[in-house]
């Protein structure tokens, strides 16, 4: 009768377990299962670390959009932008590798917590210096013209004459407000900023993925990271989208007169609401932050919660070692135990053929796209003729689009087809050189340069010979204009002028972007299909050739980055599952320290540098210290440019090669069937996978063991 009633209970409560004999005969009532709150379980976790990756995307994606606008803001060359970009893995490179060994051993929610609040604290210290700097004095020849002569004149051909004399005593005799501009580098608090979020941003991956991958079931994991990758991908979408309406507001907006104005968003002076962009990411990692509070220190594996029968013997085991783990939480944490088994498992790590030749690889790989990346908008901008708005909204809607479908069908296809290491390794691998090929034909869809007057071609229109400047002409001889001076002027023929001055312009007329200047004597040395000899504010635009060119480059880029990410998802578990998987959460740390000290600090700086080599003319601020480059020359950008991501990606296929020989040797040695379905060769995998409780049980420490519990 007792054990009718149980039953008859067990069917109308399914909480209840069903009653076991015990070895004398008797009847032992298995513990209710008490019901778990819903924000302890592992799609909450998921959820929350989602959202993390979306915010710390977002604070990356604002950074990398707002690049050329800090550069501008503070008359810094692209190297020195390229050092504040890199300053953020410089963050990560100080902690990662102790809290990717150490955190796991301690409360990862709460560690995570905690990263993303300093990630927070990082971003509003960025915004910081716009509202210490005072209001934004773009470089134009006006402020020239009203400090020599406080009375406005309609001729600035015949007002500059004084402008070179006025310049010269300026850089001899400098004022007490020179000094105080030149001597200050507010940038650096930028630099500060991004290196804090840095260091929030470390814990986020590696204790992460370690707590999704130990308590979710082994074939679950890839496509719980795949949609993890894919949420996160909206961030860049949305740090893009917020960076293209950033830089098309001004950056002192509702502070000036925006009608007083001279410049336009494609103008390369312009300099766009780049903070306000970093005040809204803070805001974002520190909602970000709230779940991971309230989150426990470890979950049931999914197997176990699965499990509907529970023995009293096991029970009983798990009650002595929760007994056992409590009376040994009074006692002290051995350090220098712990730091000694971190020490060996580096040493297993750095042993590891597989790891070590992967790592190598991919370094190539990343440091290829990180240069890419961070100077693509500003690519745009000088191949193409974009503003920094359009940039960054093209990237977001396009190329971004296609990285997430591409993120999440590879992790999809990764499942349905249970790749192991073979198989994802050709999958991944495969899929980056066909994104590389389509990558190269970049090089064939560049743009002519910008036509300037002295700089790119003759005051006749003819092609100027390489690097070789002559801003004065015949036409301009008379006026004596400042040569440092970029205020320029579009001409009816086409020809950029560096300004009106140059242009030799006797008259102008109107106020702002509207002011126009008439009688400039160079434009009658070419031939004006109107004969009109006036001149307008800005530089000209590119030919519609280029426009054409530019809409082949969108096209290629979004087919490029949806290959790329297909054999993202393959290639990131092929590193997980490649180590021991009691090491797996120092692999990652370490295999993320590598990519920042090696390839996130230099390229962005390497990268810069050329760059840098290829511009035509800088400007200067108003004490005469060179300042931010105003125009590149195309042709050199586009090849220093593209042809580092090149130098980067082919010697990197060769190591992916003999990375594919060494993990196919090795596997099909393991399992000689894994090469009759298709390389599945789940055996190997799932042994790593299978003996990963009894390795924790037979020669991890307790402590280590409690930390995966």
């Amino acid at each position: 009768m007792t054990v009718e009633t149980d039953l008859n209970v067990n069917h109308s409560n399914p909480e209840v377990e069903p009653t076991q004999p015990l070895e004398d005969g008797a009847i032992k009532q298995v513990p209710v299962k008490k019901k778990t709150s819903c924000c302890t379980g592992l799609k909450v976790f998921l959820a929350a670390l989602s959202f993390s990756y979306l915010s710390k995307t977002l604070s990356g994606t604002v950074m990398k959009s707002s690049i050329t606008q800090i550069e501008r803001r503070f008359d810094i060359p692209s190297s020195v932008a390229g050092l504040i970009d890199g300053s953020f893995e410089m963050g990560n490179l100080l902690v990662i590798a102790f809290v990717s060994y150490f955190g796991a051993k301690f409360h990862r929610p709460k560690i995570i917590a905690l990263g993303c609040f300093i990630m927070s604290a990082g971003s509003i210290l960025t915004a910081v210096p716009h509202f210490f700097m005072g209001y934004y004095k773009y470089e134009t020849a006006s402020h020239a013209v009203l400090s020599v002569n406080s009375t406005s004149s309609s001729s600035p051909c015949s007002v500059d004459q004084n402008v070179t004399v006025v310049s010269e005593t300026l850089l001899e005799h400098p004022d007490s407000d020179c000094v105080k501009e030149a001597s200050s580098h507010m940038w650096i608090y930028v630099l500060l900023g991004n290196f804090l979020r840095g260091v929030g941003e470390t814990p986020i991956t590696p204790l992460g993925i370690s707590y999704l991958d130990d308590f979710a079931k082994e074939e679950d994991a890839p496509l719980y990271i795949a949609c993890l990758h894919t949420i996160a991908m909206i961030g860049p979408i949305i740090g893009y989208l917020l960076g293209s309406l950033c830089a098309s507001l001004y950056v002192d907006i509702g502070f000036v007169d925006l009608g007083s104005i001279t410049i336009t968003p494609k103008d390369s002076r312009w300099v766009g609401a780049w903070w306000l962009g970093f005040i809204i990411a803070g805001i974002t990692n520190l909602i970000a932050a709230i779940p991971f509070c309230f989150l426990p220190k470890s979950l049931k594996k999914q197997e176990e919660e699965n499990n509907d029968n529970i023995s009293s013997d096991l029970s009983k085991m798990k009650g002595d070692q929760s007994k056992h783990h409590e009376s040994e939480n009074h006692q002290p944490v051995q350090w220098s135990v712990t730091s000694k088994g971190f020490f060996i498992s580096l040493k297993r790590l750095f042993s590891n053929r597989l790891y070590v030749t992967f790592m190598c690889c991919t370094l190539l790989q990343v440091s290829s796209f990180i240069g890419f990346l961070t100077y693509k908008p500003k690519y745009m901008e000088q191949q193409y003729g974009q503003s920094a708005s359009k940039s960054n909204f093209v990237t977001g809607v396009s190329a971004l689009p296609a990285v997430s479908v591409g993120i999440f069908l590879g992790g999809l296809i990764m499942k349905k087809y249970k790749m192991g290491m073979i198989g994802a390794t050709k999958f991944g691998f495969g899929m980056s050189l066909m994104a590389f090929l389509i990558t190269l034909s970049h090089f064939f869809v560049g743009c002519e340069n910008h036509v300037v007057a002295g700089l790119t071609v003759s005051y006749d229109g003819k092609p100027a010979a390489h690097h070789e400047t002559a801003l004065f002409s015949v036409c301009n001889s008379d006026c004596k204009c400042a040569t440092n001076q970029w205020d320029p002027v579009c001409g009816d023929n086409g020809i950029t002028y560096m300004s009106a001055c140059l242009a030799g312009c006797k008259v102008s007329t109107g106020h702002g972007k509207n002011t126009v200047f008439h009688n400039c004597s160079c434009m009658e040395t070419t031939d004006s299909q109107s004969g009109n000899t006036s001149v307008i504010l800005g530089q000209c635009p590119k030919s519609d050739d280029c426009s054409r060119k530019f809409i082949y480059y969108t096209v290629l880029q979004v087919i490029s980055a949806f290959f790329y990410a297909l054999g993202g998802t393959p290639l990131y578990m092929v590193m997980f599952r490649c180590v021991h998987p009691e090491l797996k959460s120092l692999a990652v740390g370490l295999f993320q320290l590598v990519m920042r000290a090696l390839a996130g600090i230099p390229a962005p700086i390497y990268f810069g540098a050329l760059i840098d080599r290829t511009c035509l003319k800088w400007g200067s601020r108003s004490c005469g210290q060179r300042g931010a480059c105003r125009i590149y020359d195309s042709d050199a950008y586009r090849y220093t440019y593209l042809g580092l991501v090149a130098g980067f990606r082919v010697p990197s296929y060769f190591l992916a090669f003999l990375f594919y020989t060494m993990v196919k040797k090795q596997y099909q040695a393991r399992d000689p069937k894994s090469t009759e379905n298709g390389g599945q060769e789940s055996v190997p995998m799932n042994k790593e996978a299978n003996s990963k409780n009894s390795e924790y049980l037979s020669s991890s420490s307790d402590v280590e063991r409690e930390s995966c519990i």
